[in-house]
């Protein structure tokens, strides 16, 4: 399994000391994670796209700018690039430029994400996100893999003959789409062939297995080739929290998380997970002990077969407090659970794991020929039959 640090910037005041950090100190907080993240071995790090509500993340590009420019070798990814409320001509320009700083490093995670209030803001209306989503979807695909790009559809002017600049460091970044509640980004990933990320942030498992599923049955039914279907999974909001035992990690933490889930009210999207003994037993919150939370991991992957692990620190706590459980999880808890469940993302067999330049950038149209196995194995199916 591959690793990843998720940082969607909330900027809240630790509810039970009150105490909450300048804006200043908590974006720079985020880029000092990455670095340390990159140092301990963790394969990505991914900054979230917020546009209301208690985040900074509203300008996740100049985030994931300055990441680049004190890392090397970590993958940088979105959670999620609210594609829906964007126009997919400035995503084409902004995440080229960041994968040129990064030297191939990018890859998107793209959503139509889940604060209502983002789309009063742009003025578009949520009736629309979903088409916002596929339509939006279906040009930034064509601007990262093609020149003199033309185009038309229901939410932007037409294009004719459009070439985004600076182009992609070594062919199109890889896309993947959040899925969080319903089957319908699920739905898209698999139309398009791509890697899924399950939100697993808030609901019981059963309620992500459901949307898991139908991302598999669809990515068979539209015929593409298993080898490039990969999945990542979120792992509970609240953030990943270790101590020796799972006991003392629940006296800690328990009331932080039980503060925060009582002080968010945002109705279709509350935890029913309120307290920290039944979040540690039945969701997905990585709290406890290096044991309790290796086993939770792989449970989940006996479950989804992910290959892609996201964690989220608890950042209303010190700062130096989030950096010894992030080396904690790094030590302890990442090669037990690498053993266990071996992937092939971002390795050899992987078209995407040679793009950056550290690995060689071996495959400069690793989306294209992806692509080509799809179709492929569509062929293959049919003369099979």
């Amino acid at each position: 399994m591959k690793f990843q640090v998720l940082d969607i910037i909330p900027h809240l005041k630790n509810p039970v000391t009150g105490v909450i950090v300048s804006t200043a100190e908590r974006l720079n907080q985020v880029v000092q994670t990455a670095r340390r993240a990159e140092e301990l071995g963790f394969d990505s790090f991914a900054v979230g796209e917020r546009h209301a509500g208690e985040f900074i993340s509203s300008s996740p590009t100049t985030v994931l700018a300055a990441i680049a420019a004190v890392t090397s070798r970590i993958r940088l990814q979105t959670g999620v690039t609210v594609l829906s409320v964007v126009d997919p001509v400035r995503v084409a320009e902004d995440y080229a430029t960041i994968d040129q700083l990064s030297r191939g490093r990018l890859e998107l995670v793209i959503g139509k994400g889940n604060e209502v209030l983002q789309y009063p803001l742009f003025g578009l209306s949520l009736d629309d996100q979903w088409e916002l989503l596929a339509d939006k979807y279906g040009l930034l695909r064509r601007l990262w893999r093609e020149d003199n790009v033309t185009w038309s559809g229901r939410f932007r002017p037409e294009l004719t003959e459009a070439t985004t600049t600076p182009r992609p460091f070594a062919g199109s970044p890889r896309i993947w789409h959040g899925s969080a509640t319903t089957l319908t980004s699920a739905a898209l990933a698999a139309q398009w062939g791509d890697p899924l990320f399950t939100a697993n942030a808030i609901q019981p498992r059963e309620n992500y297995k459901i949307l898991i599923d139908h991302y598999r049955e669809e990515y068979e039914r539209h015929g593409h080739d298993p080898r490039h279907q990969y999945l990542g999974s979120g792992s509970g909001a609240g953030g990943v929290f270790i101590a020796d035992t799972t006991q003392e990690a629940k006296r800690q933490f328990g009331p932080v998380y039980e503060a925060l889930t009582i002080g968010r009210n945002v109705p279709g999207n509350n935890s029913p997970f309120r307290d920290i003994d039944h979040a540690v037993a039945e969701g997905p919150a990585l709290v406890g002990s290096p044991e309790q939370v290796i086993d939770k991991i792989l449970s989940y992957h006996s479950l989804y077969g992910h290959d892609l692990q996201s964690i989220s620190l608890p950042t209303t706590l010190p700062f130096e407090q989030q950096l010894e459980i992030l080396e904690r999880f790094a030590l302890e808890i990442i090669p037990a659970v690498r053993a266990a469940a071996p992937t092939t993302l971002w390795e050899p067999a992987d078209l995407f794991g040679g793009r950056p330049e550290f690995a060689g950038a071996t495959s400069p149209d690793a989306a294209g020929t992806i692509t080509a196995d799809h179709a492929n194995h569509r062929r293959n199916l049919v003369h099979a039959q």
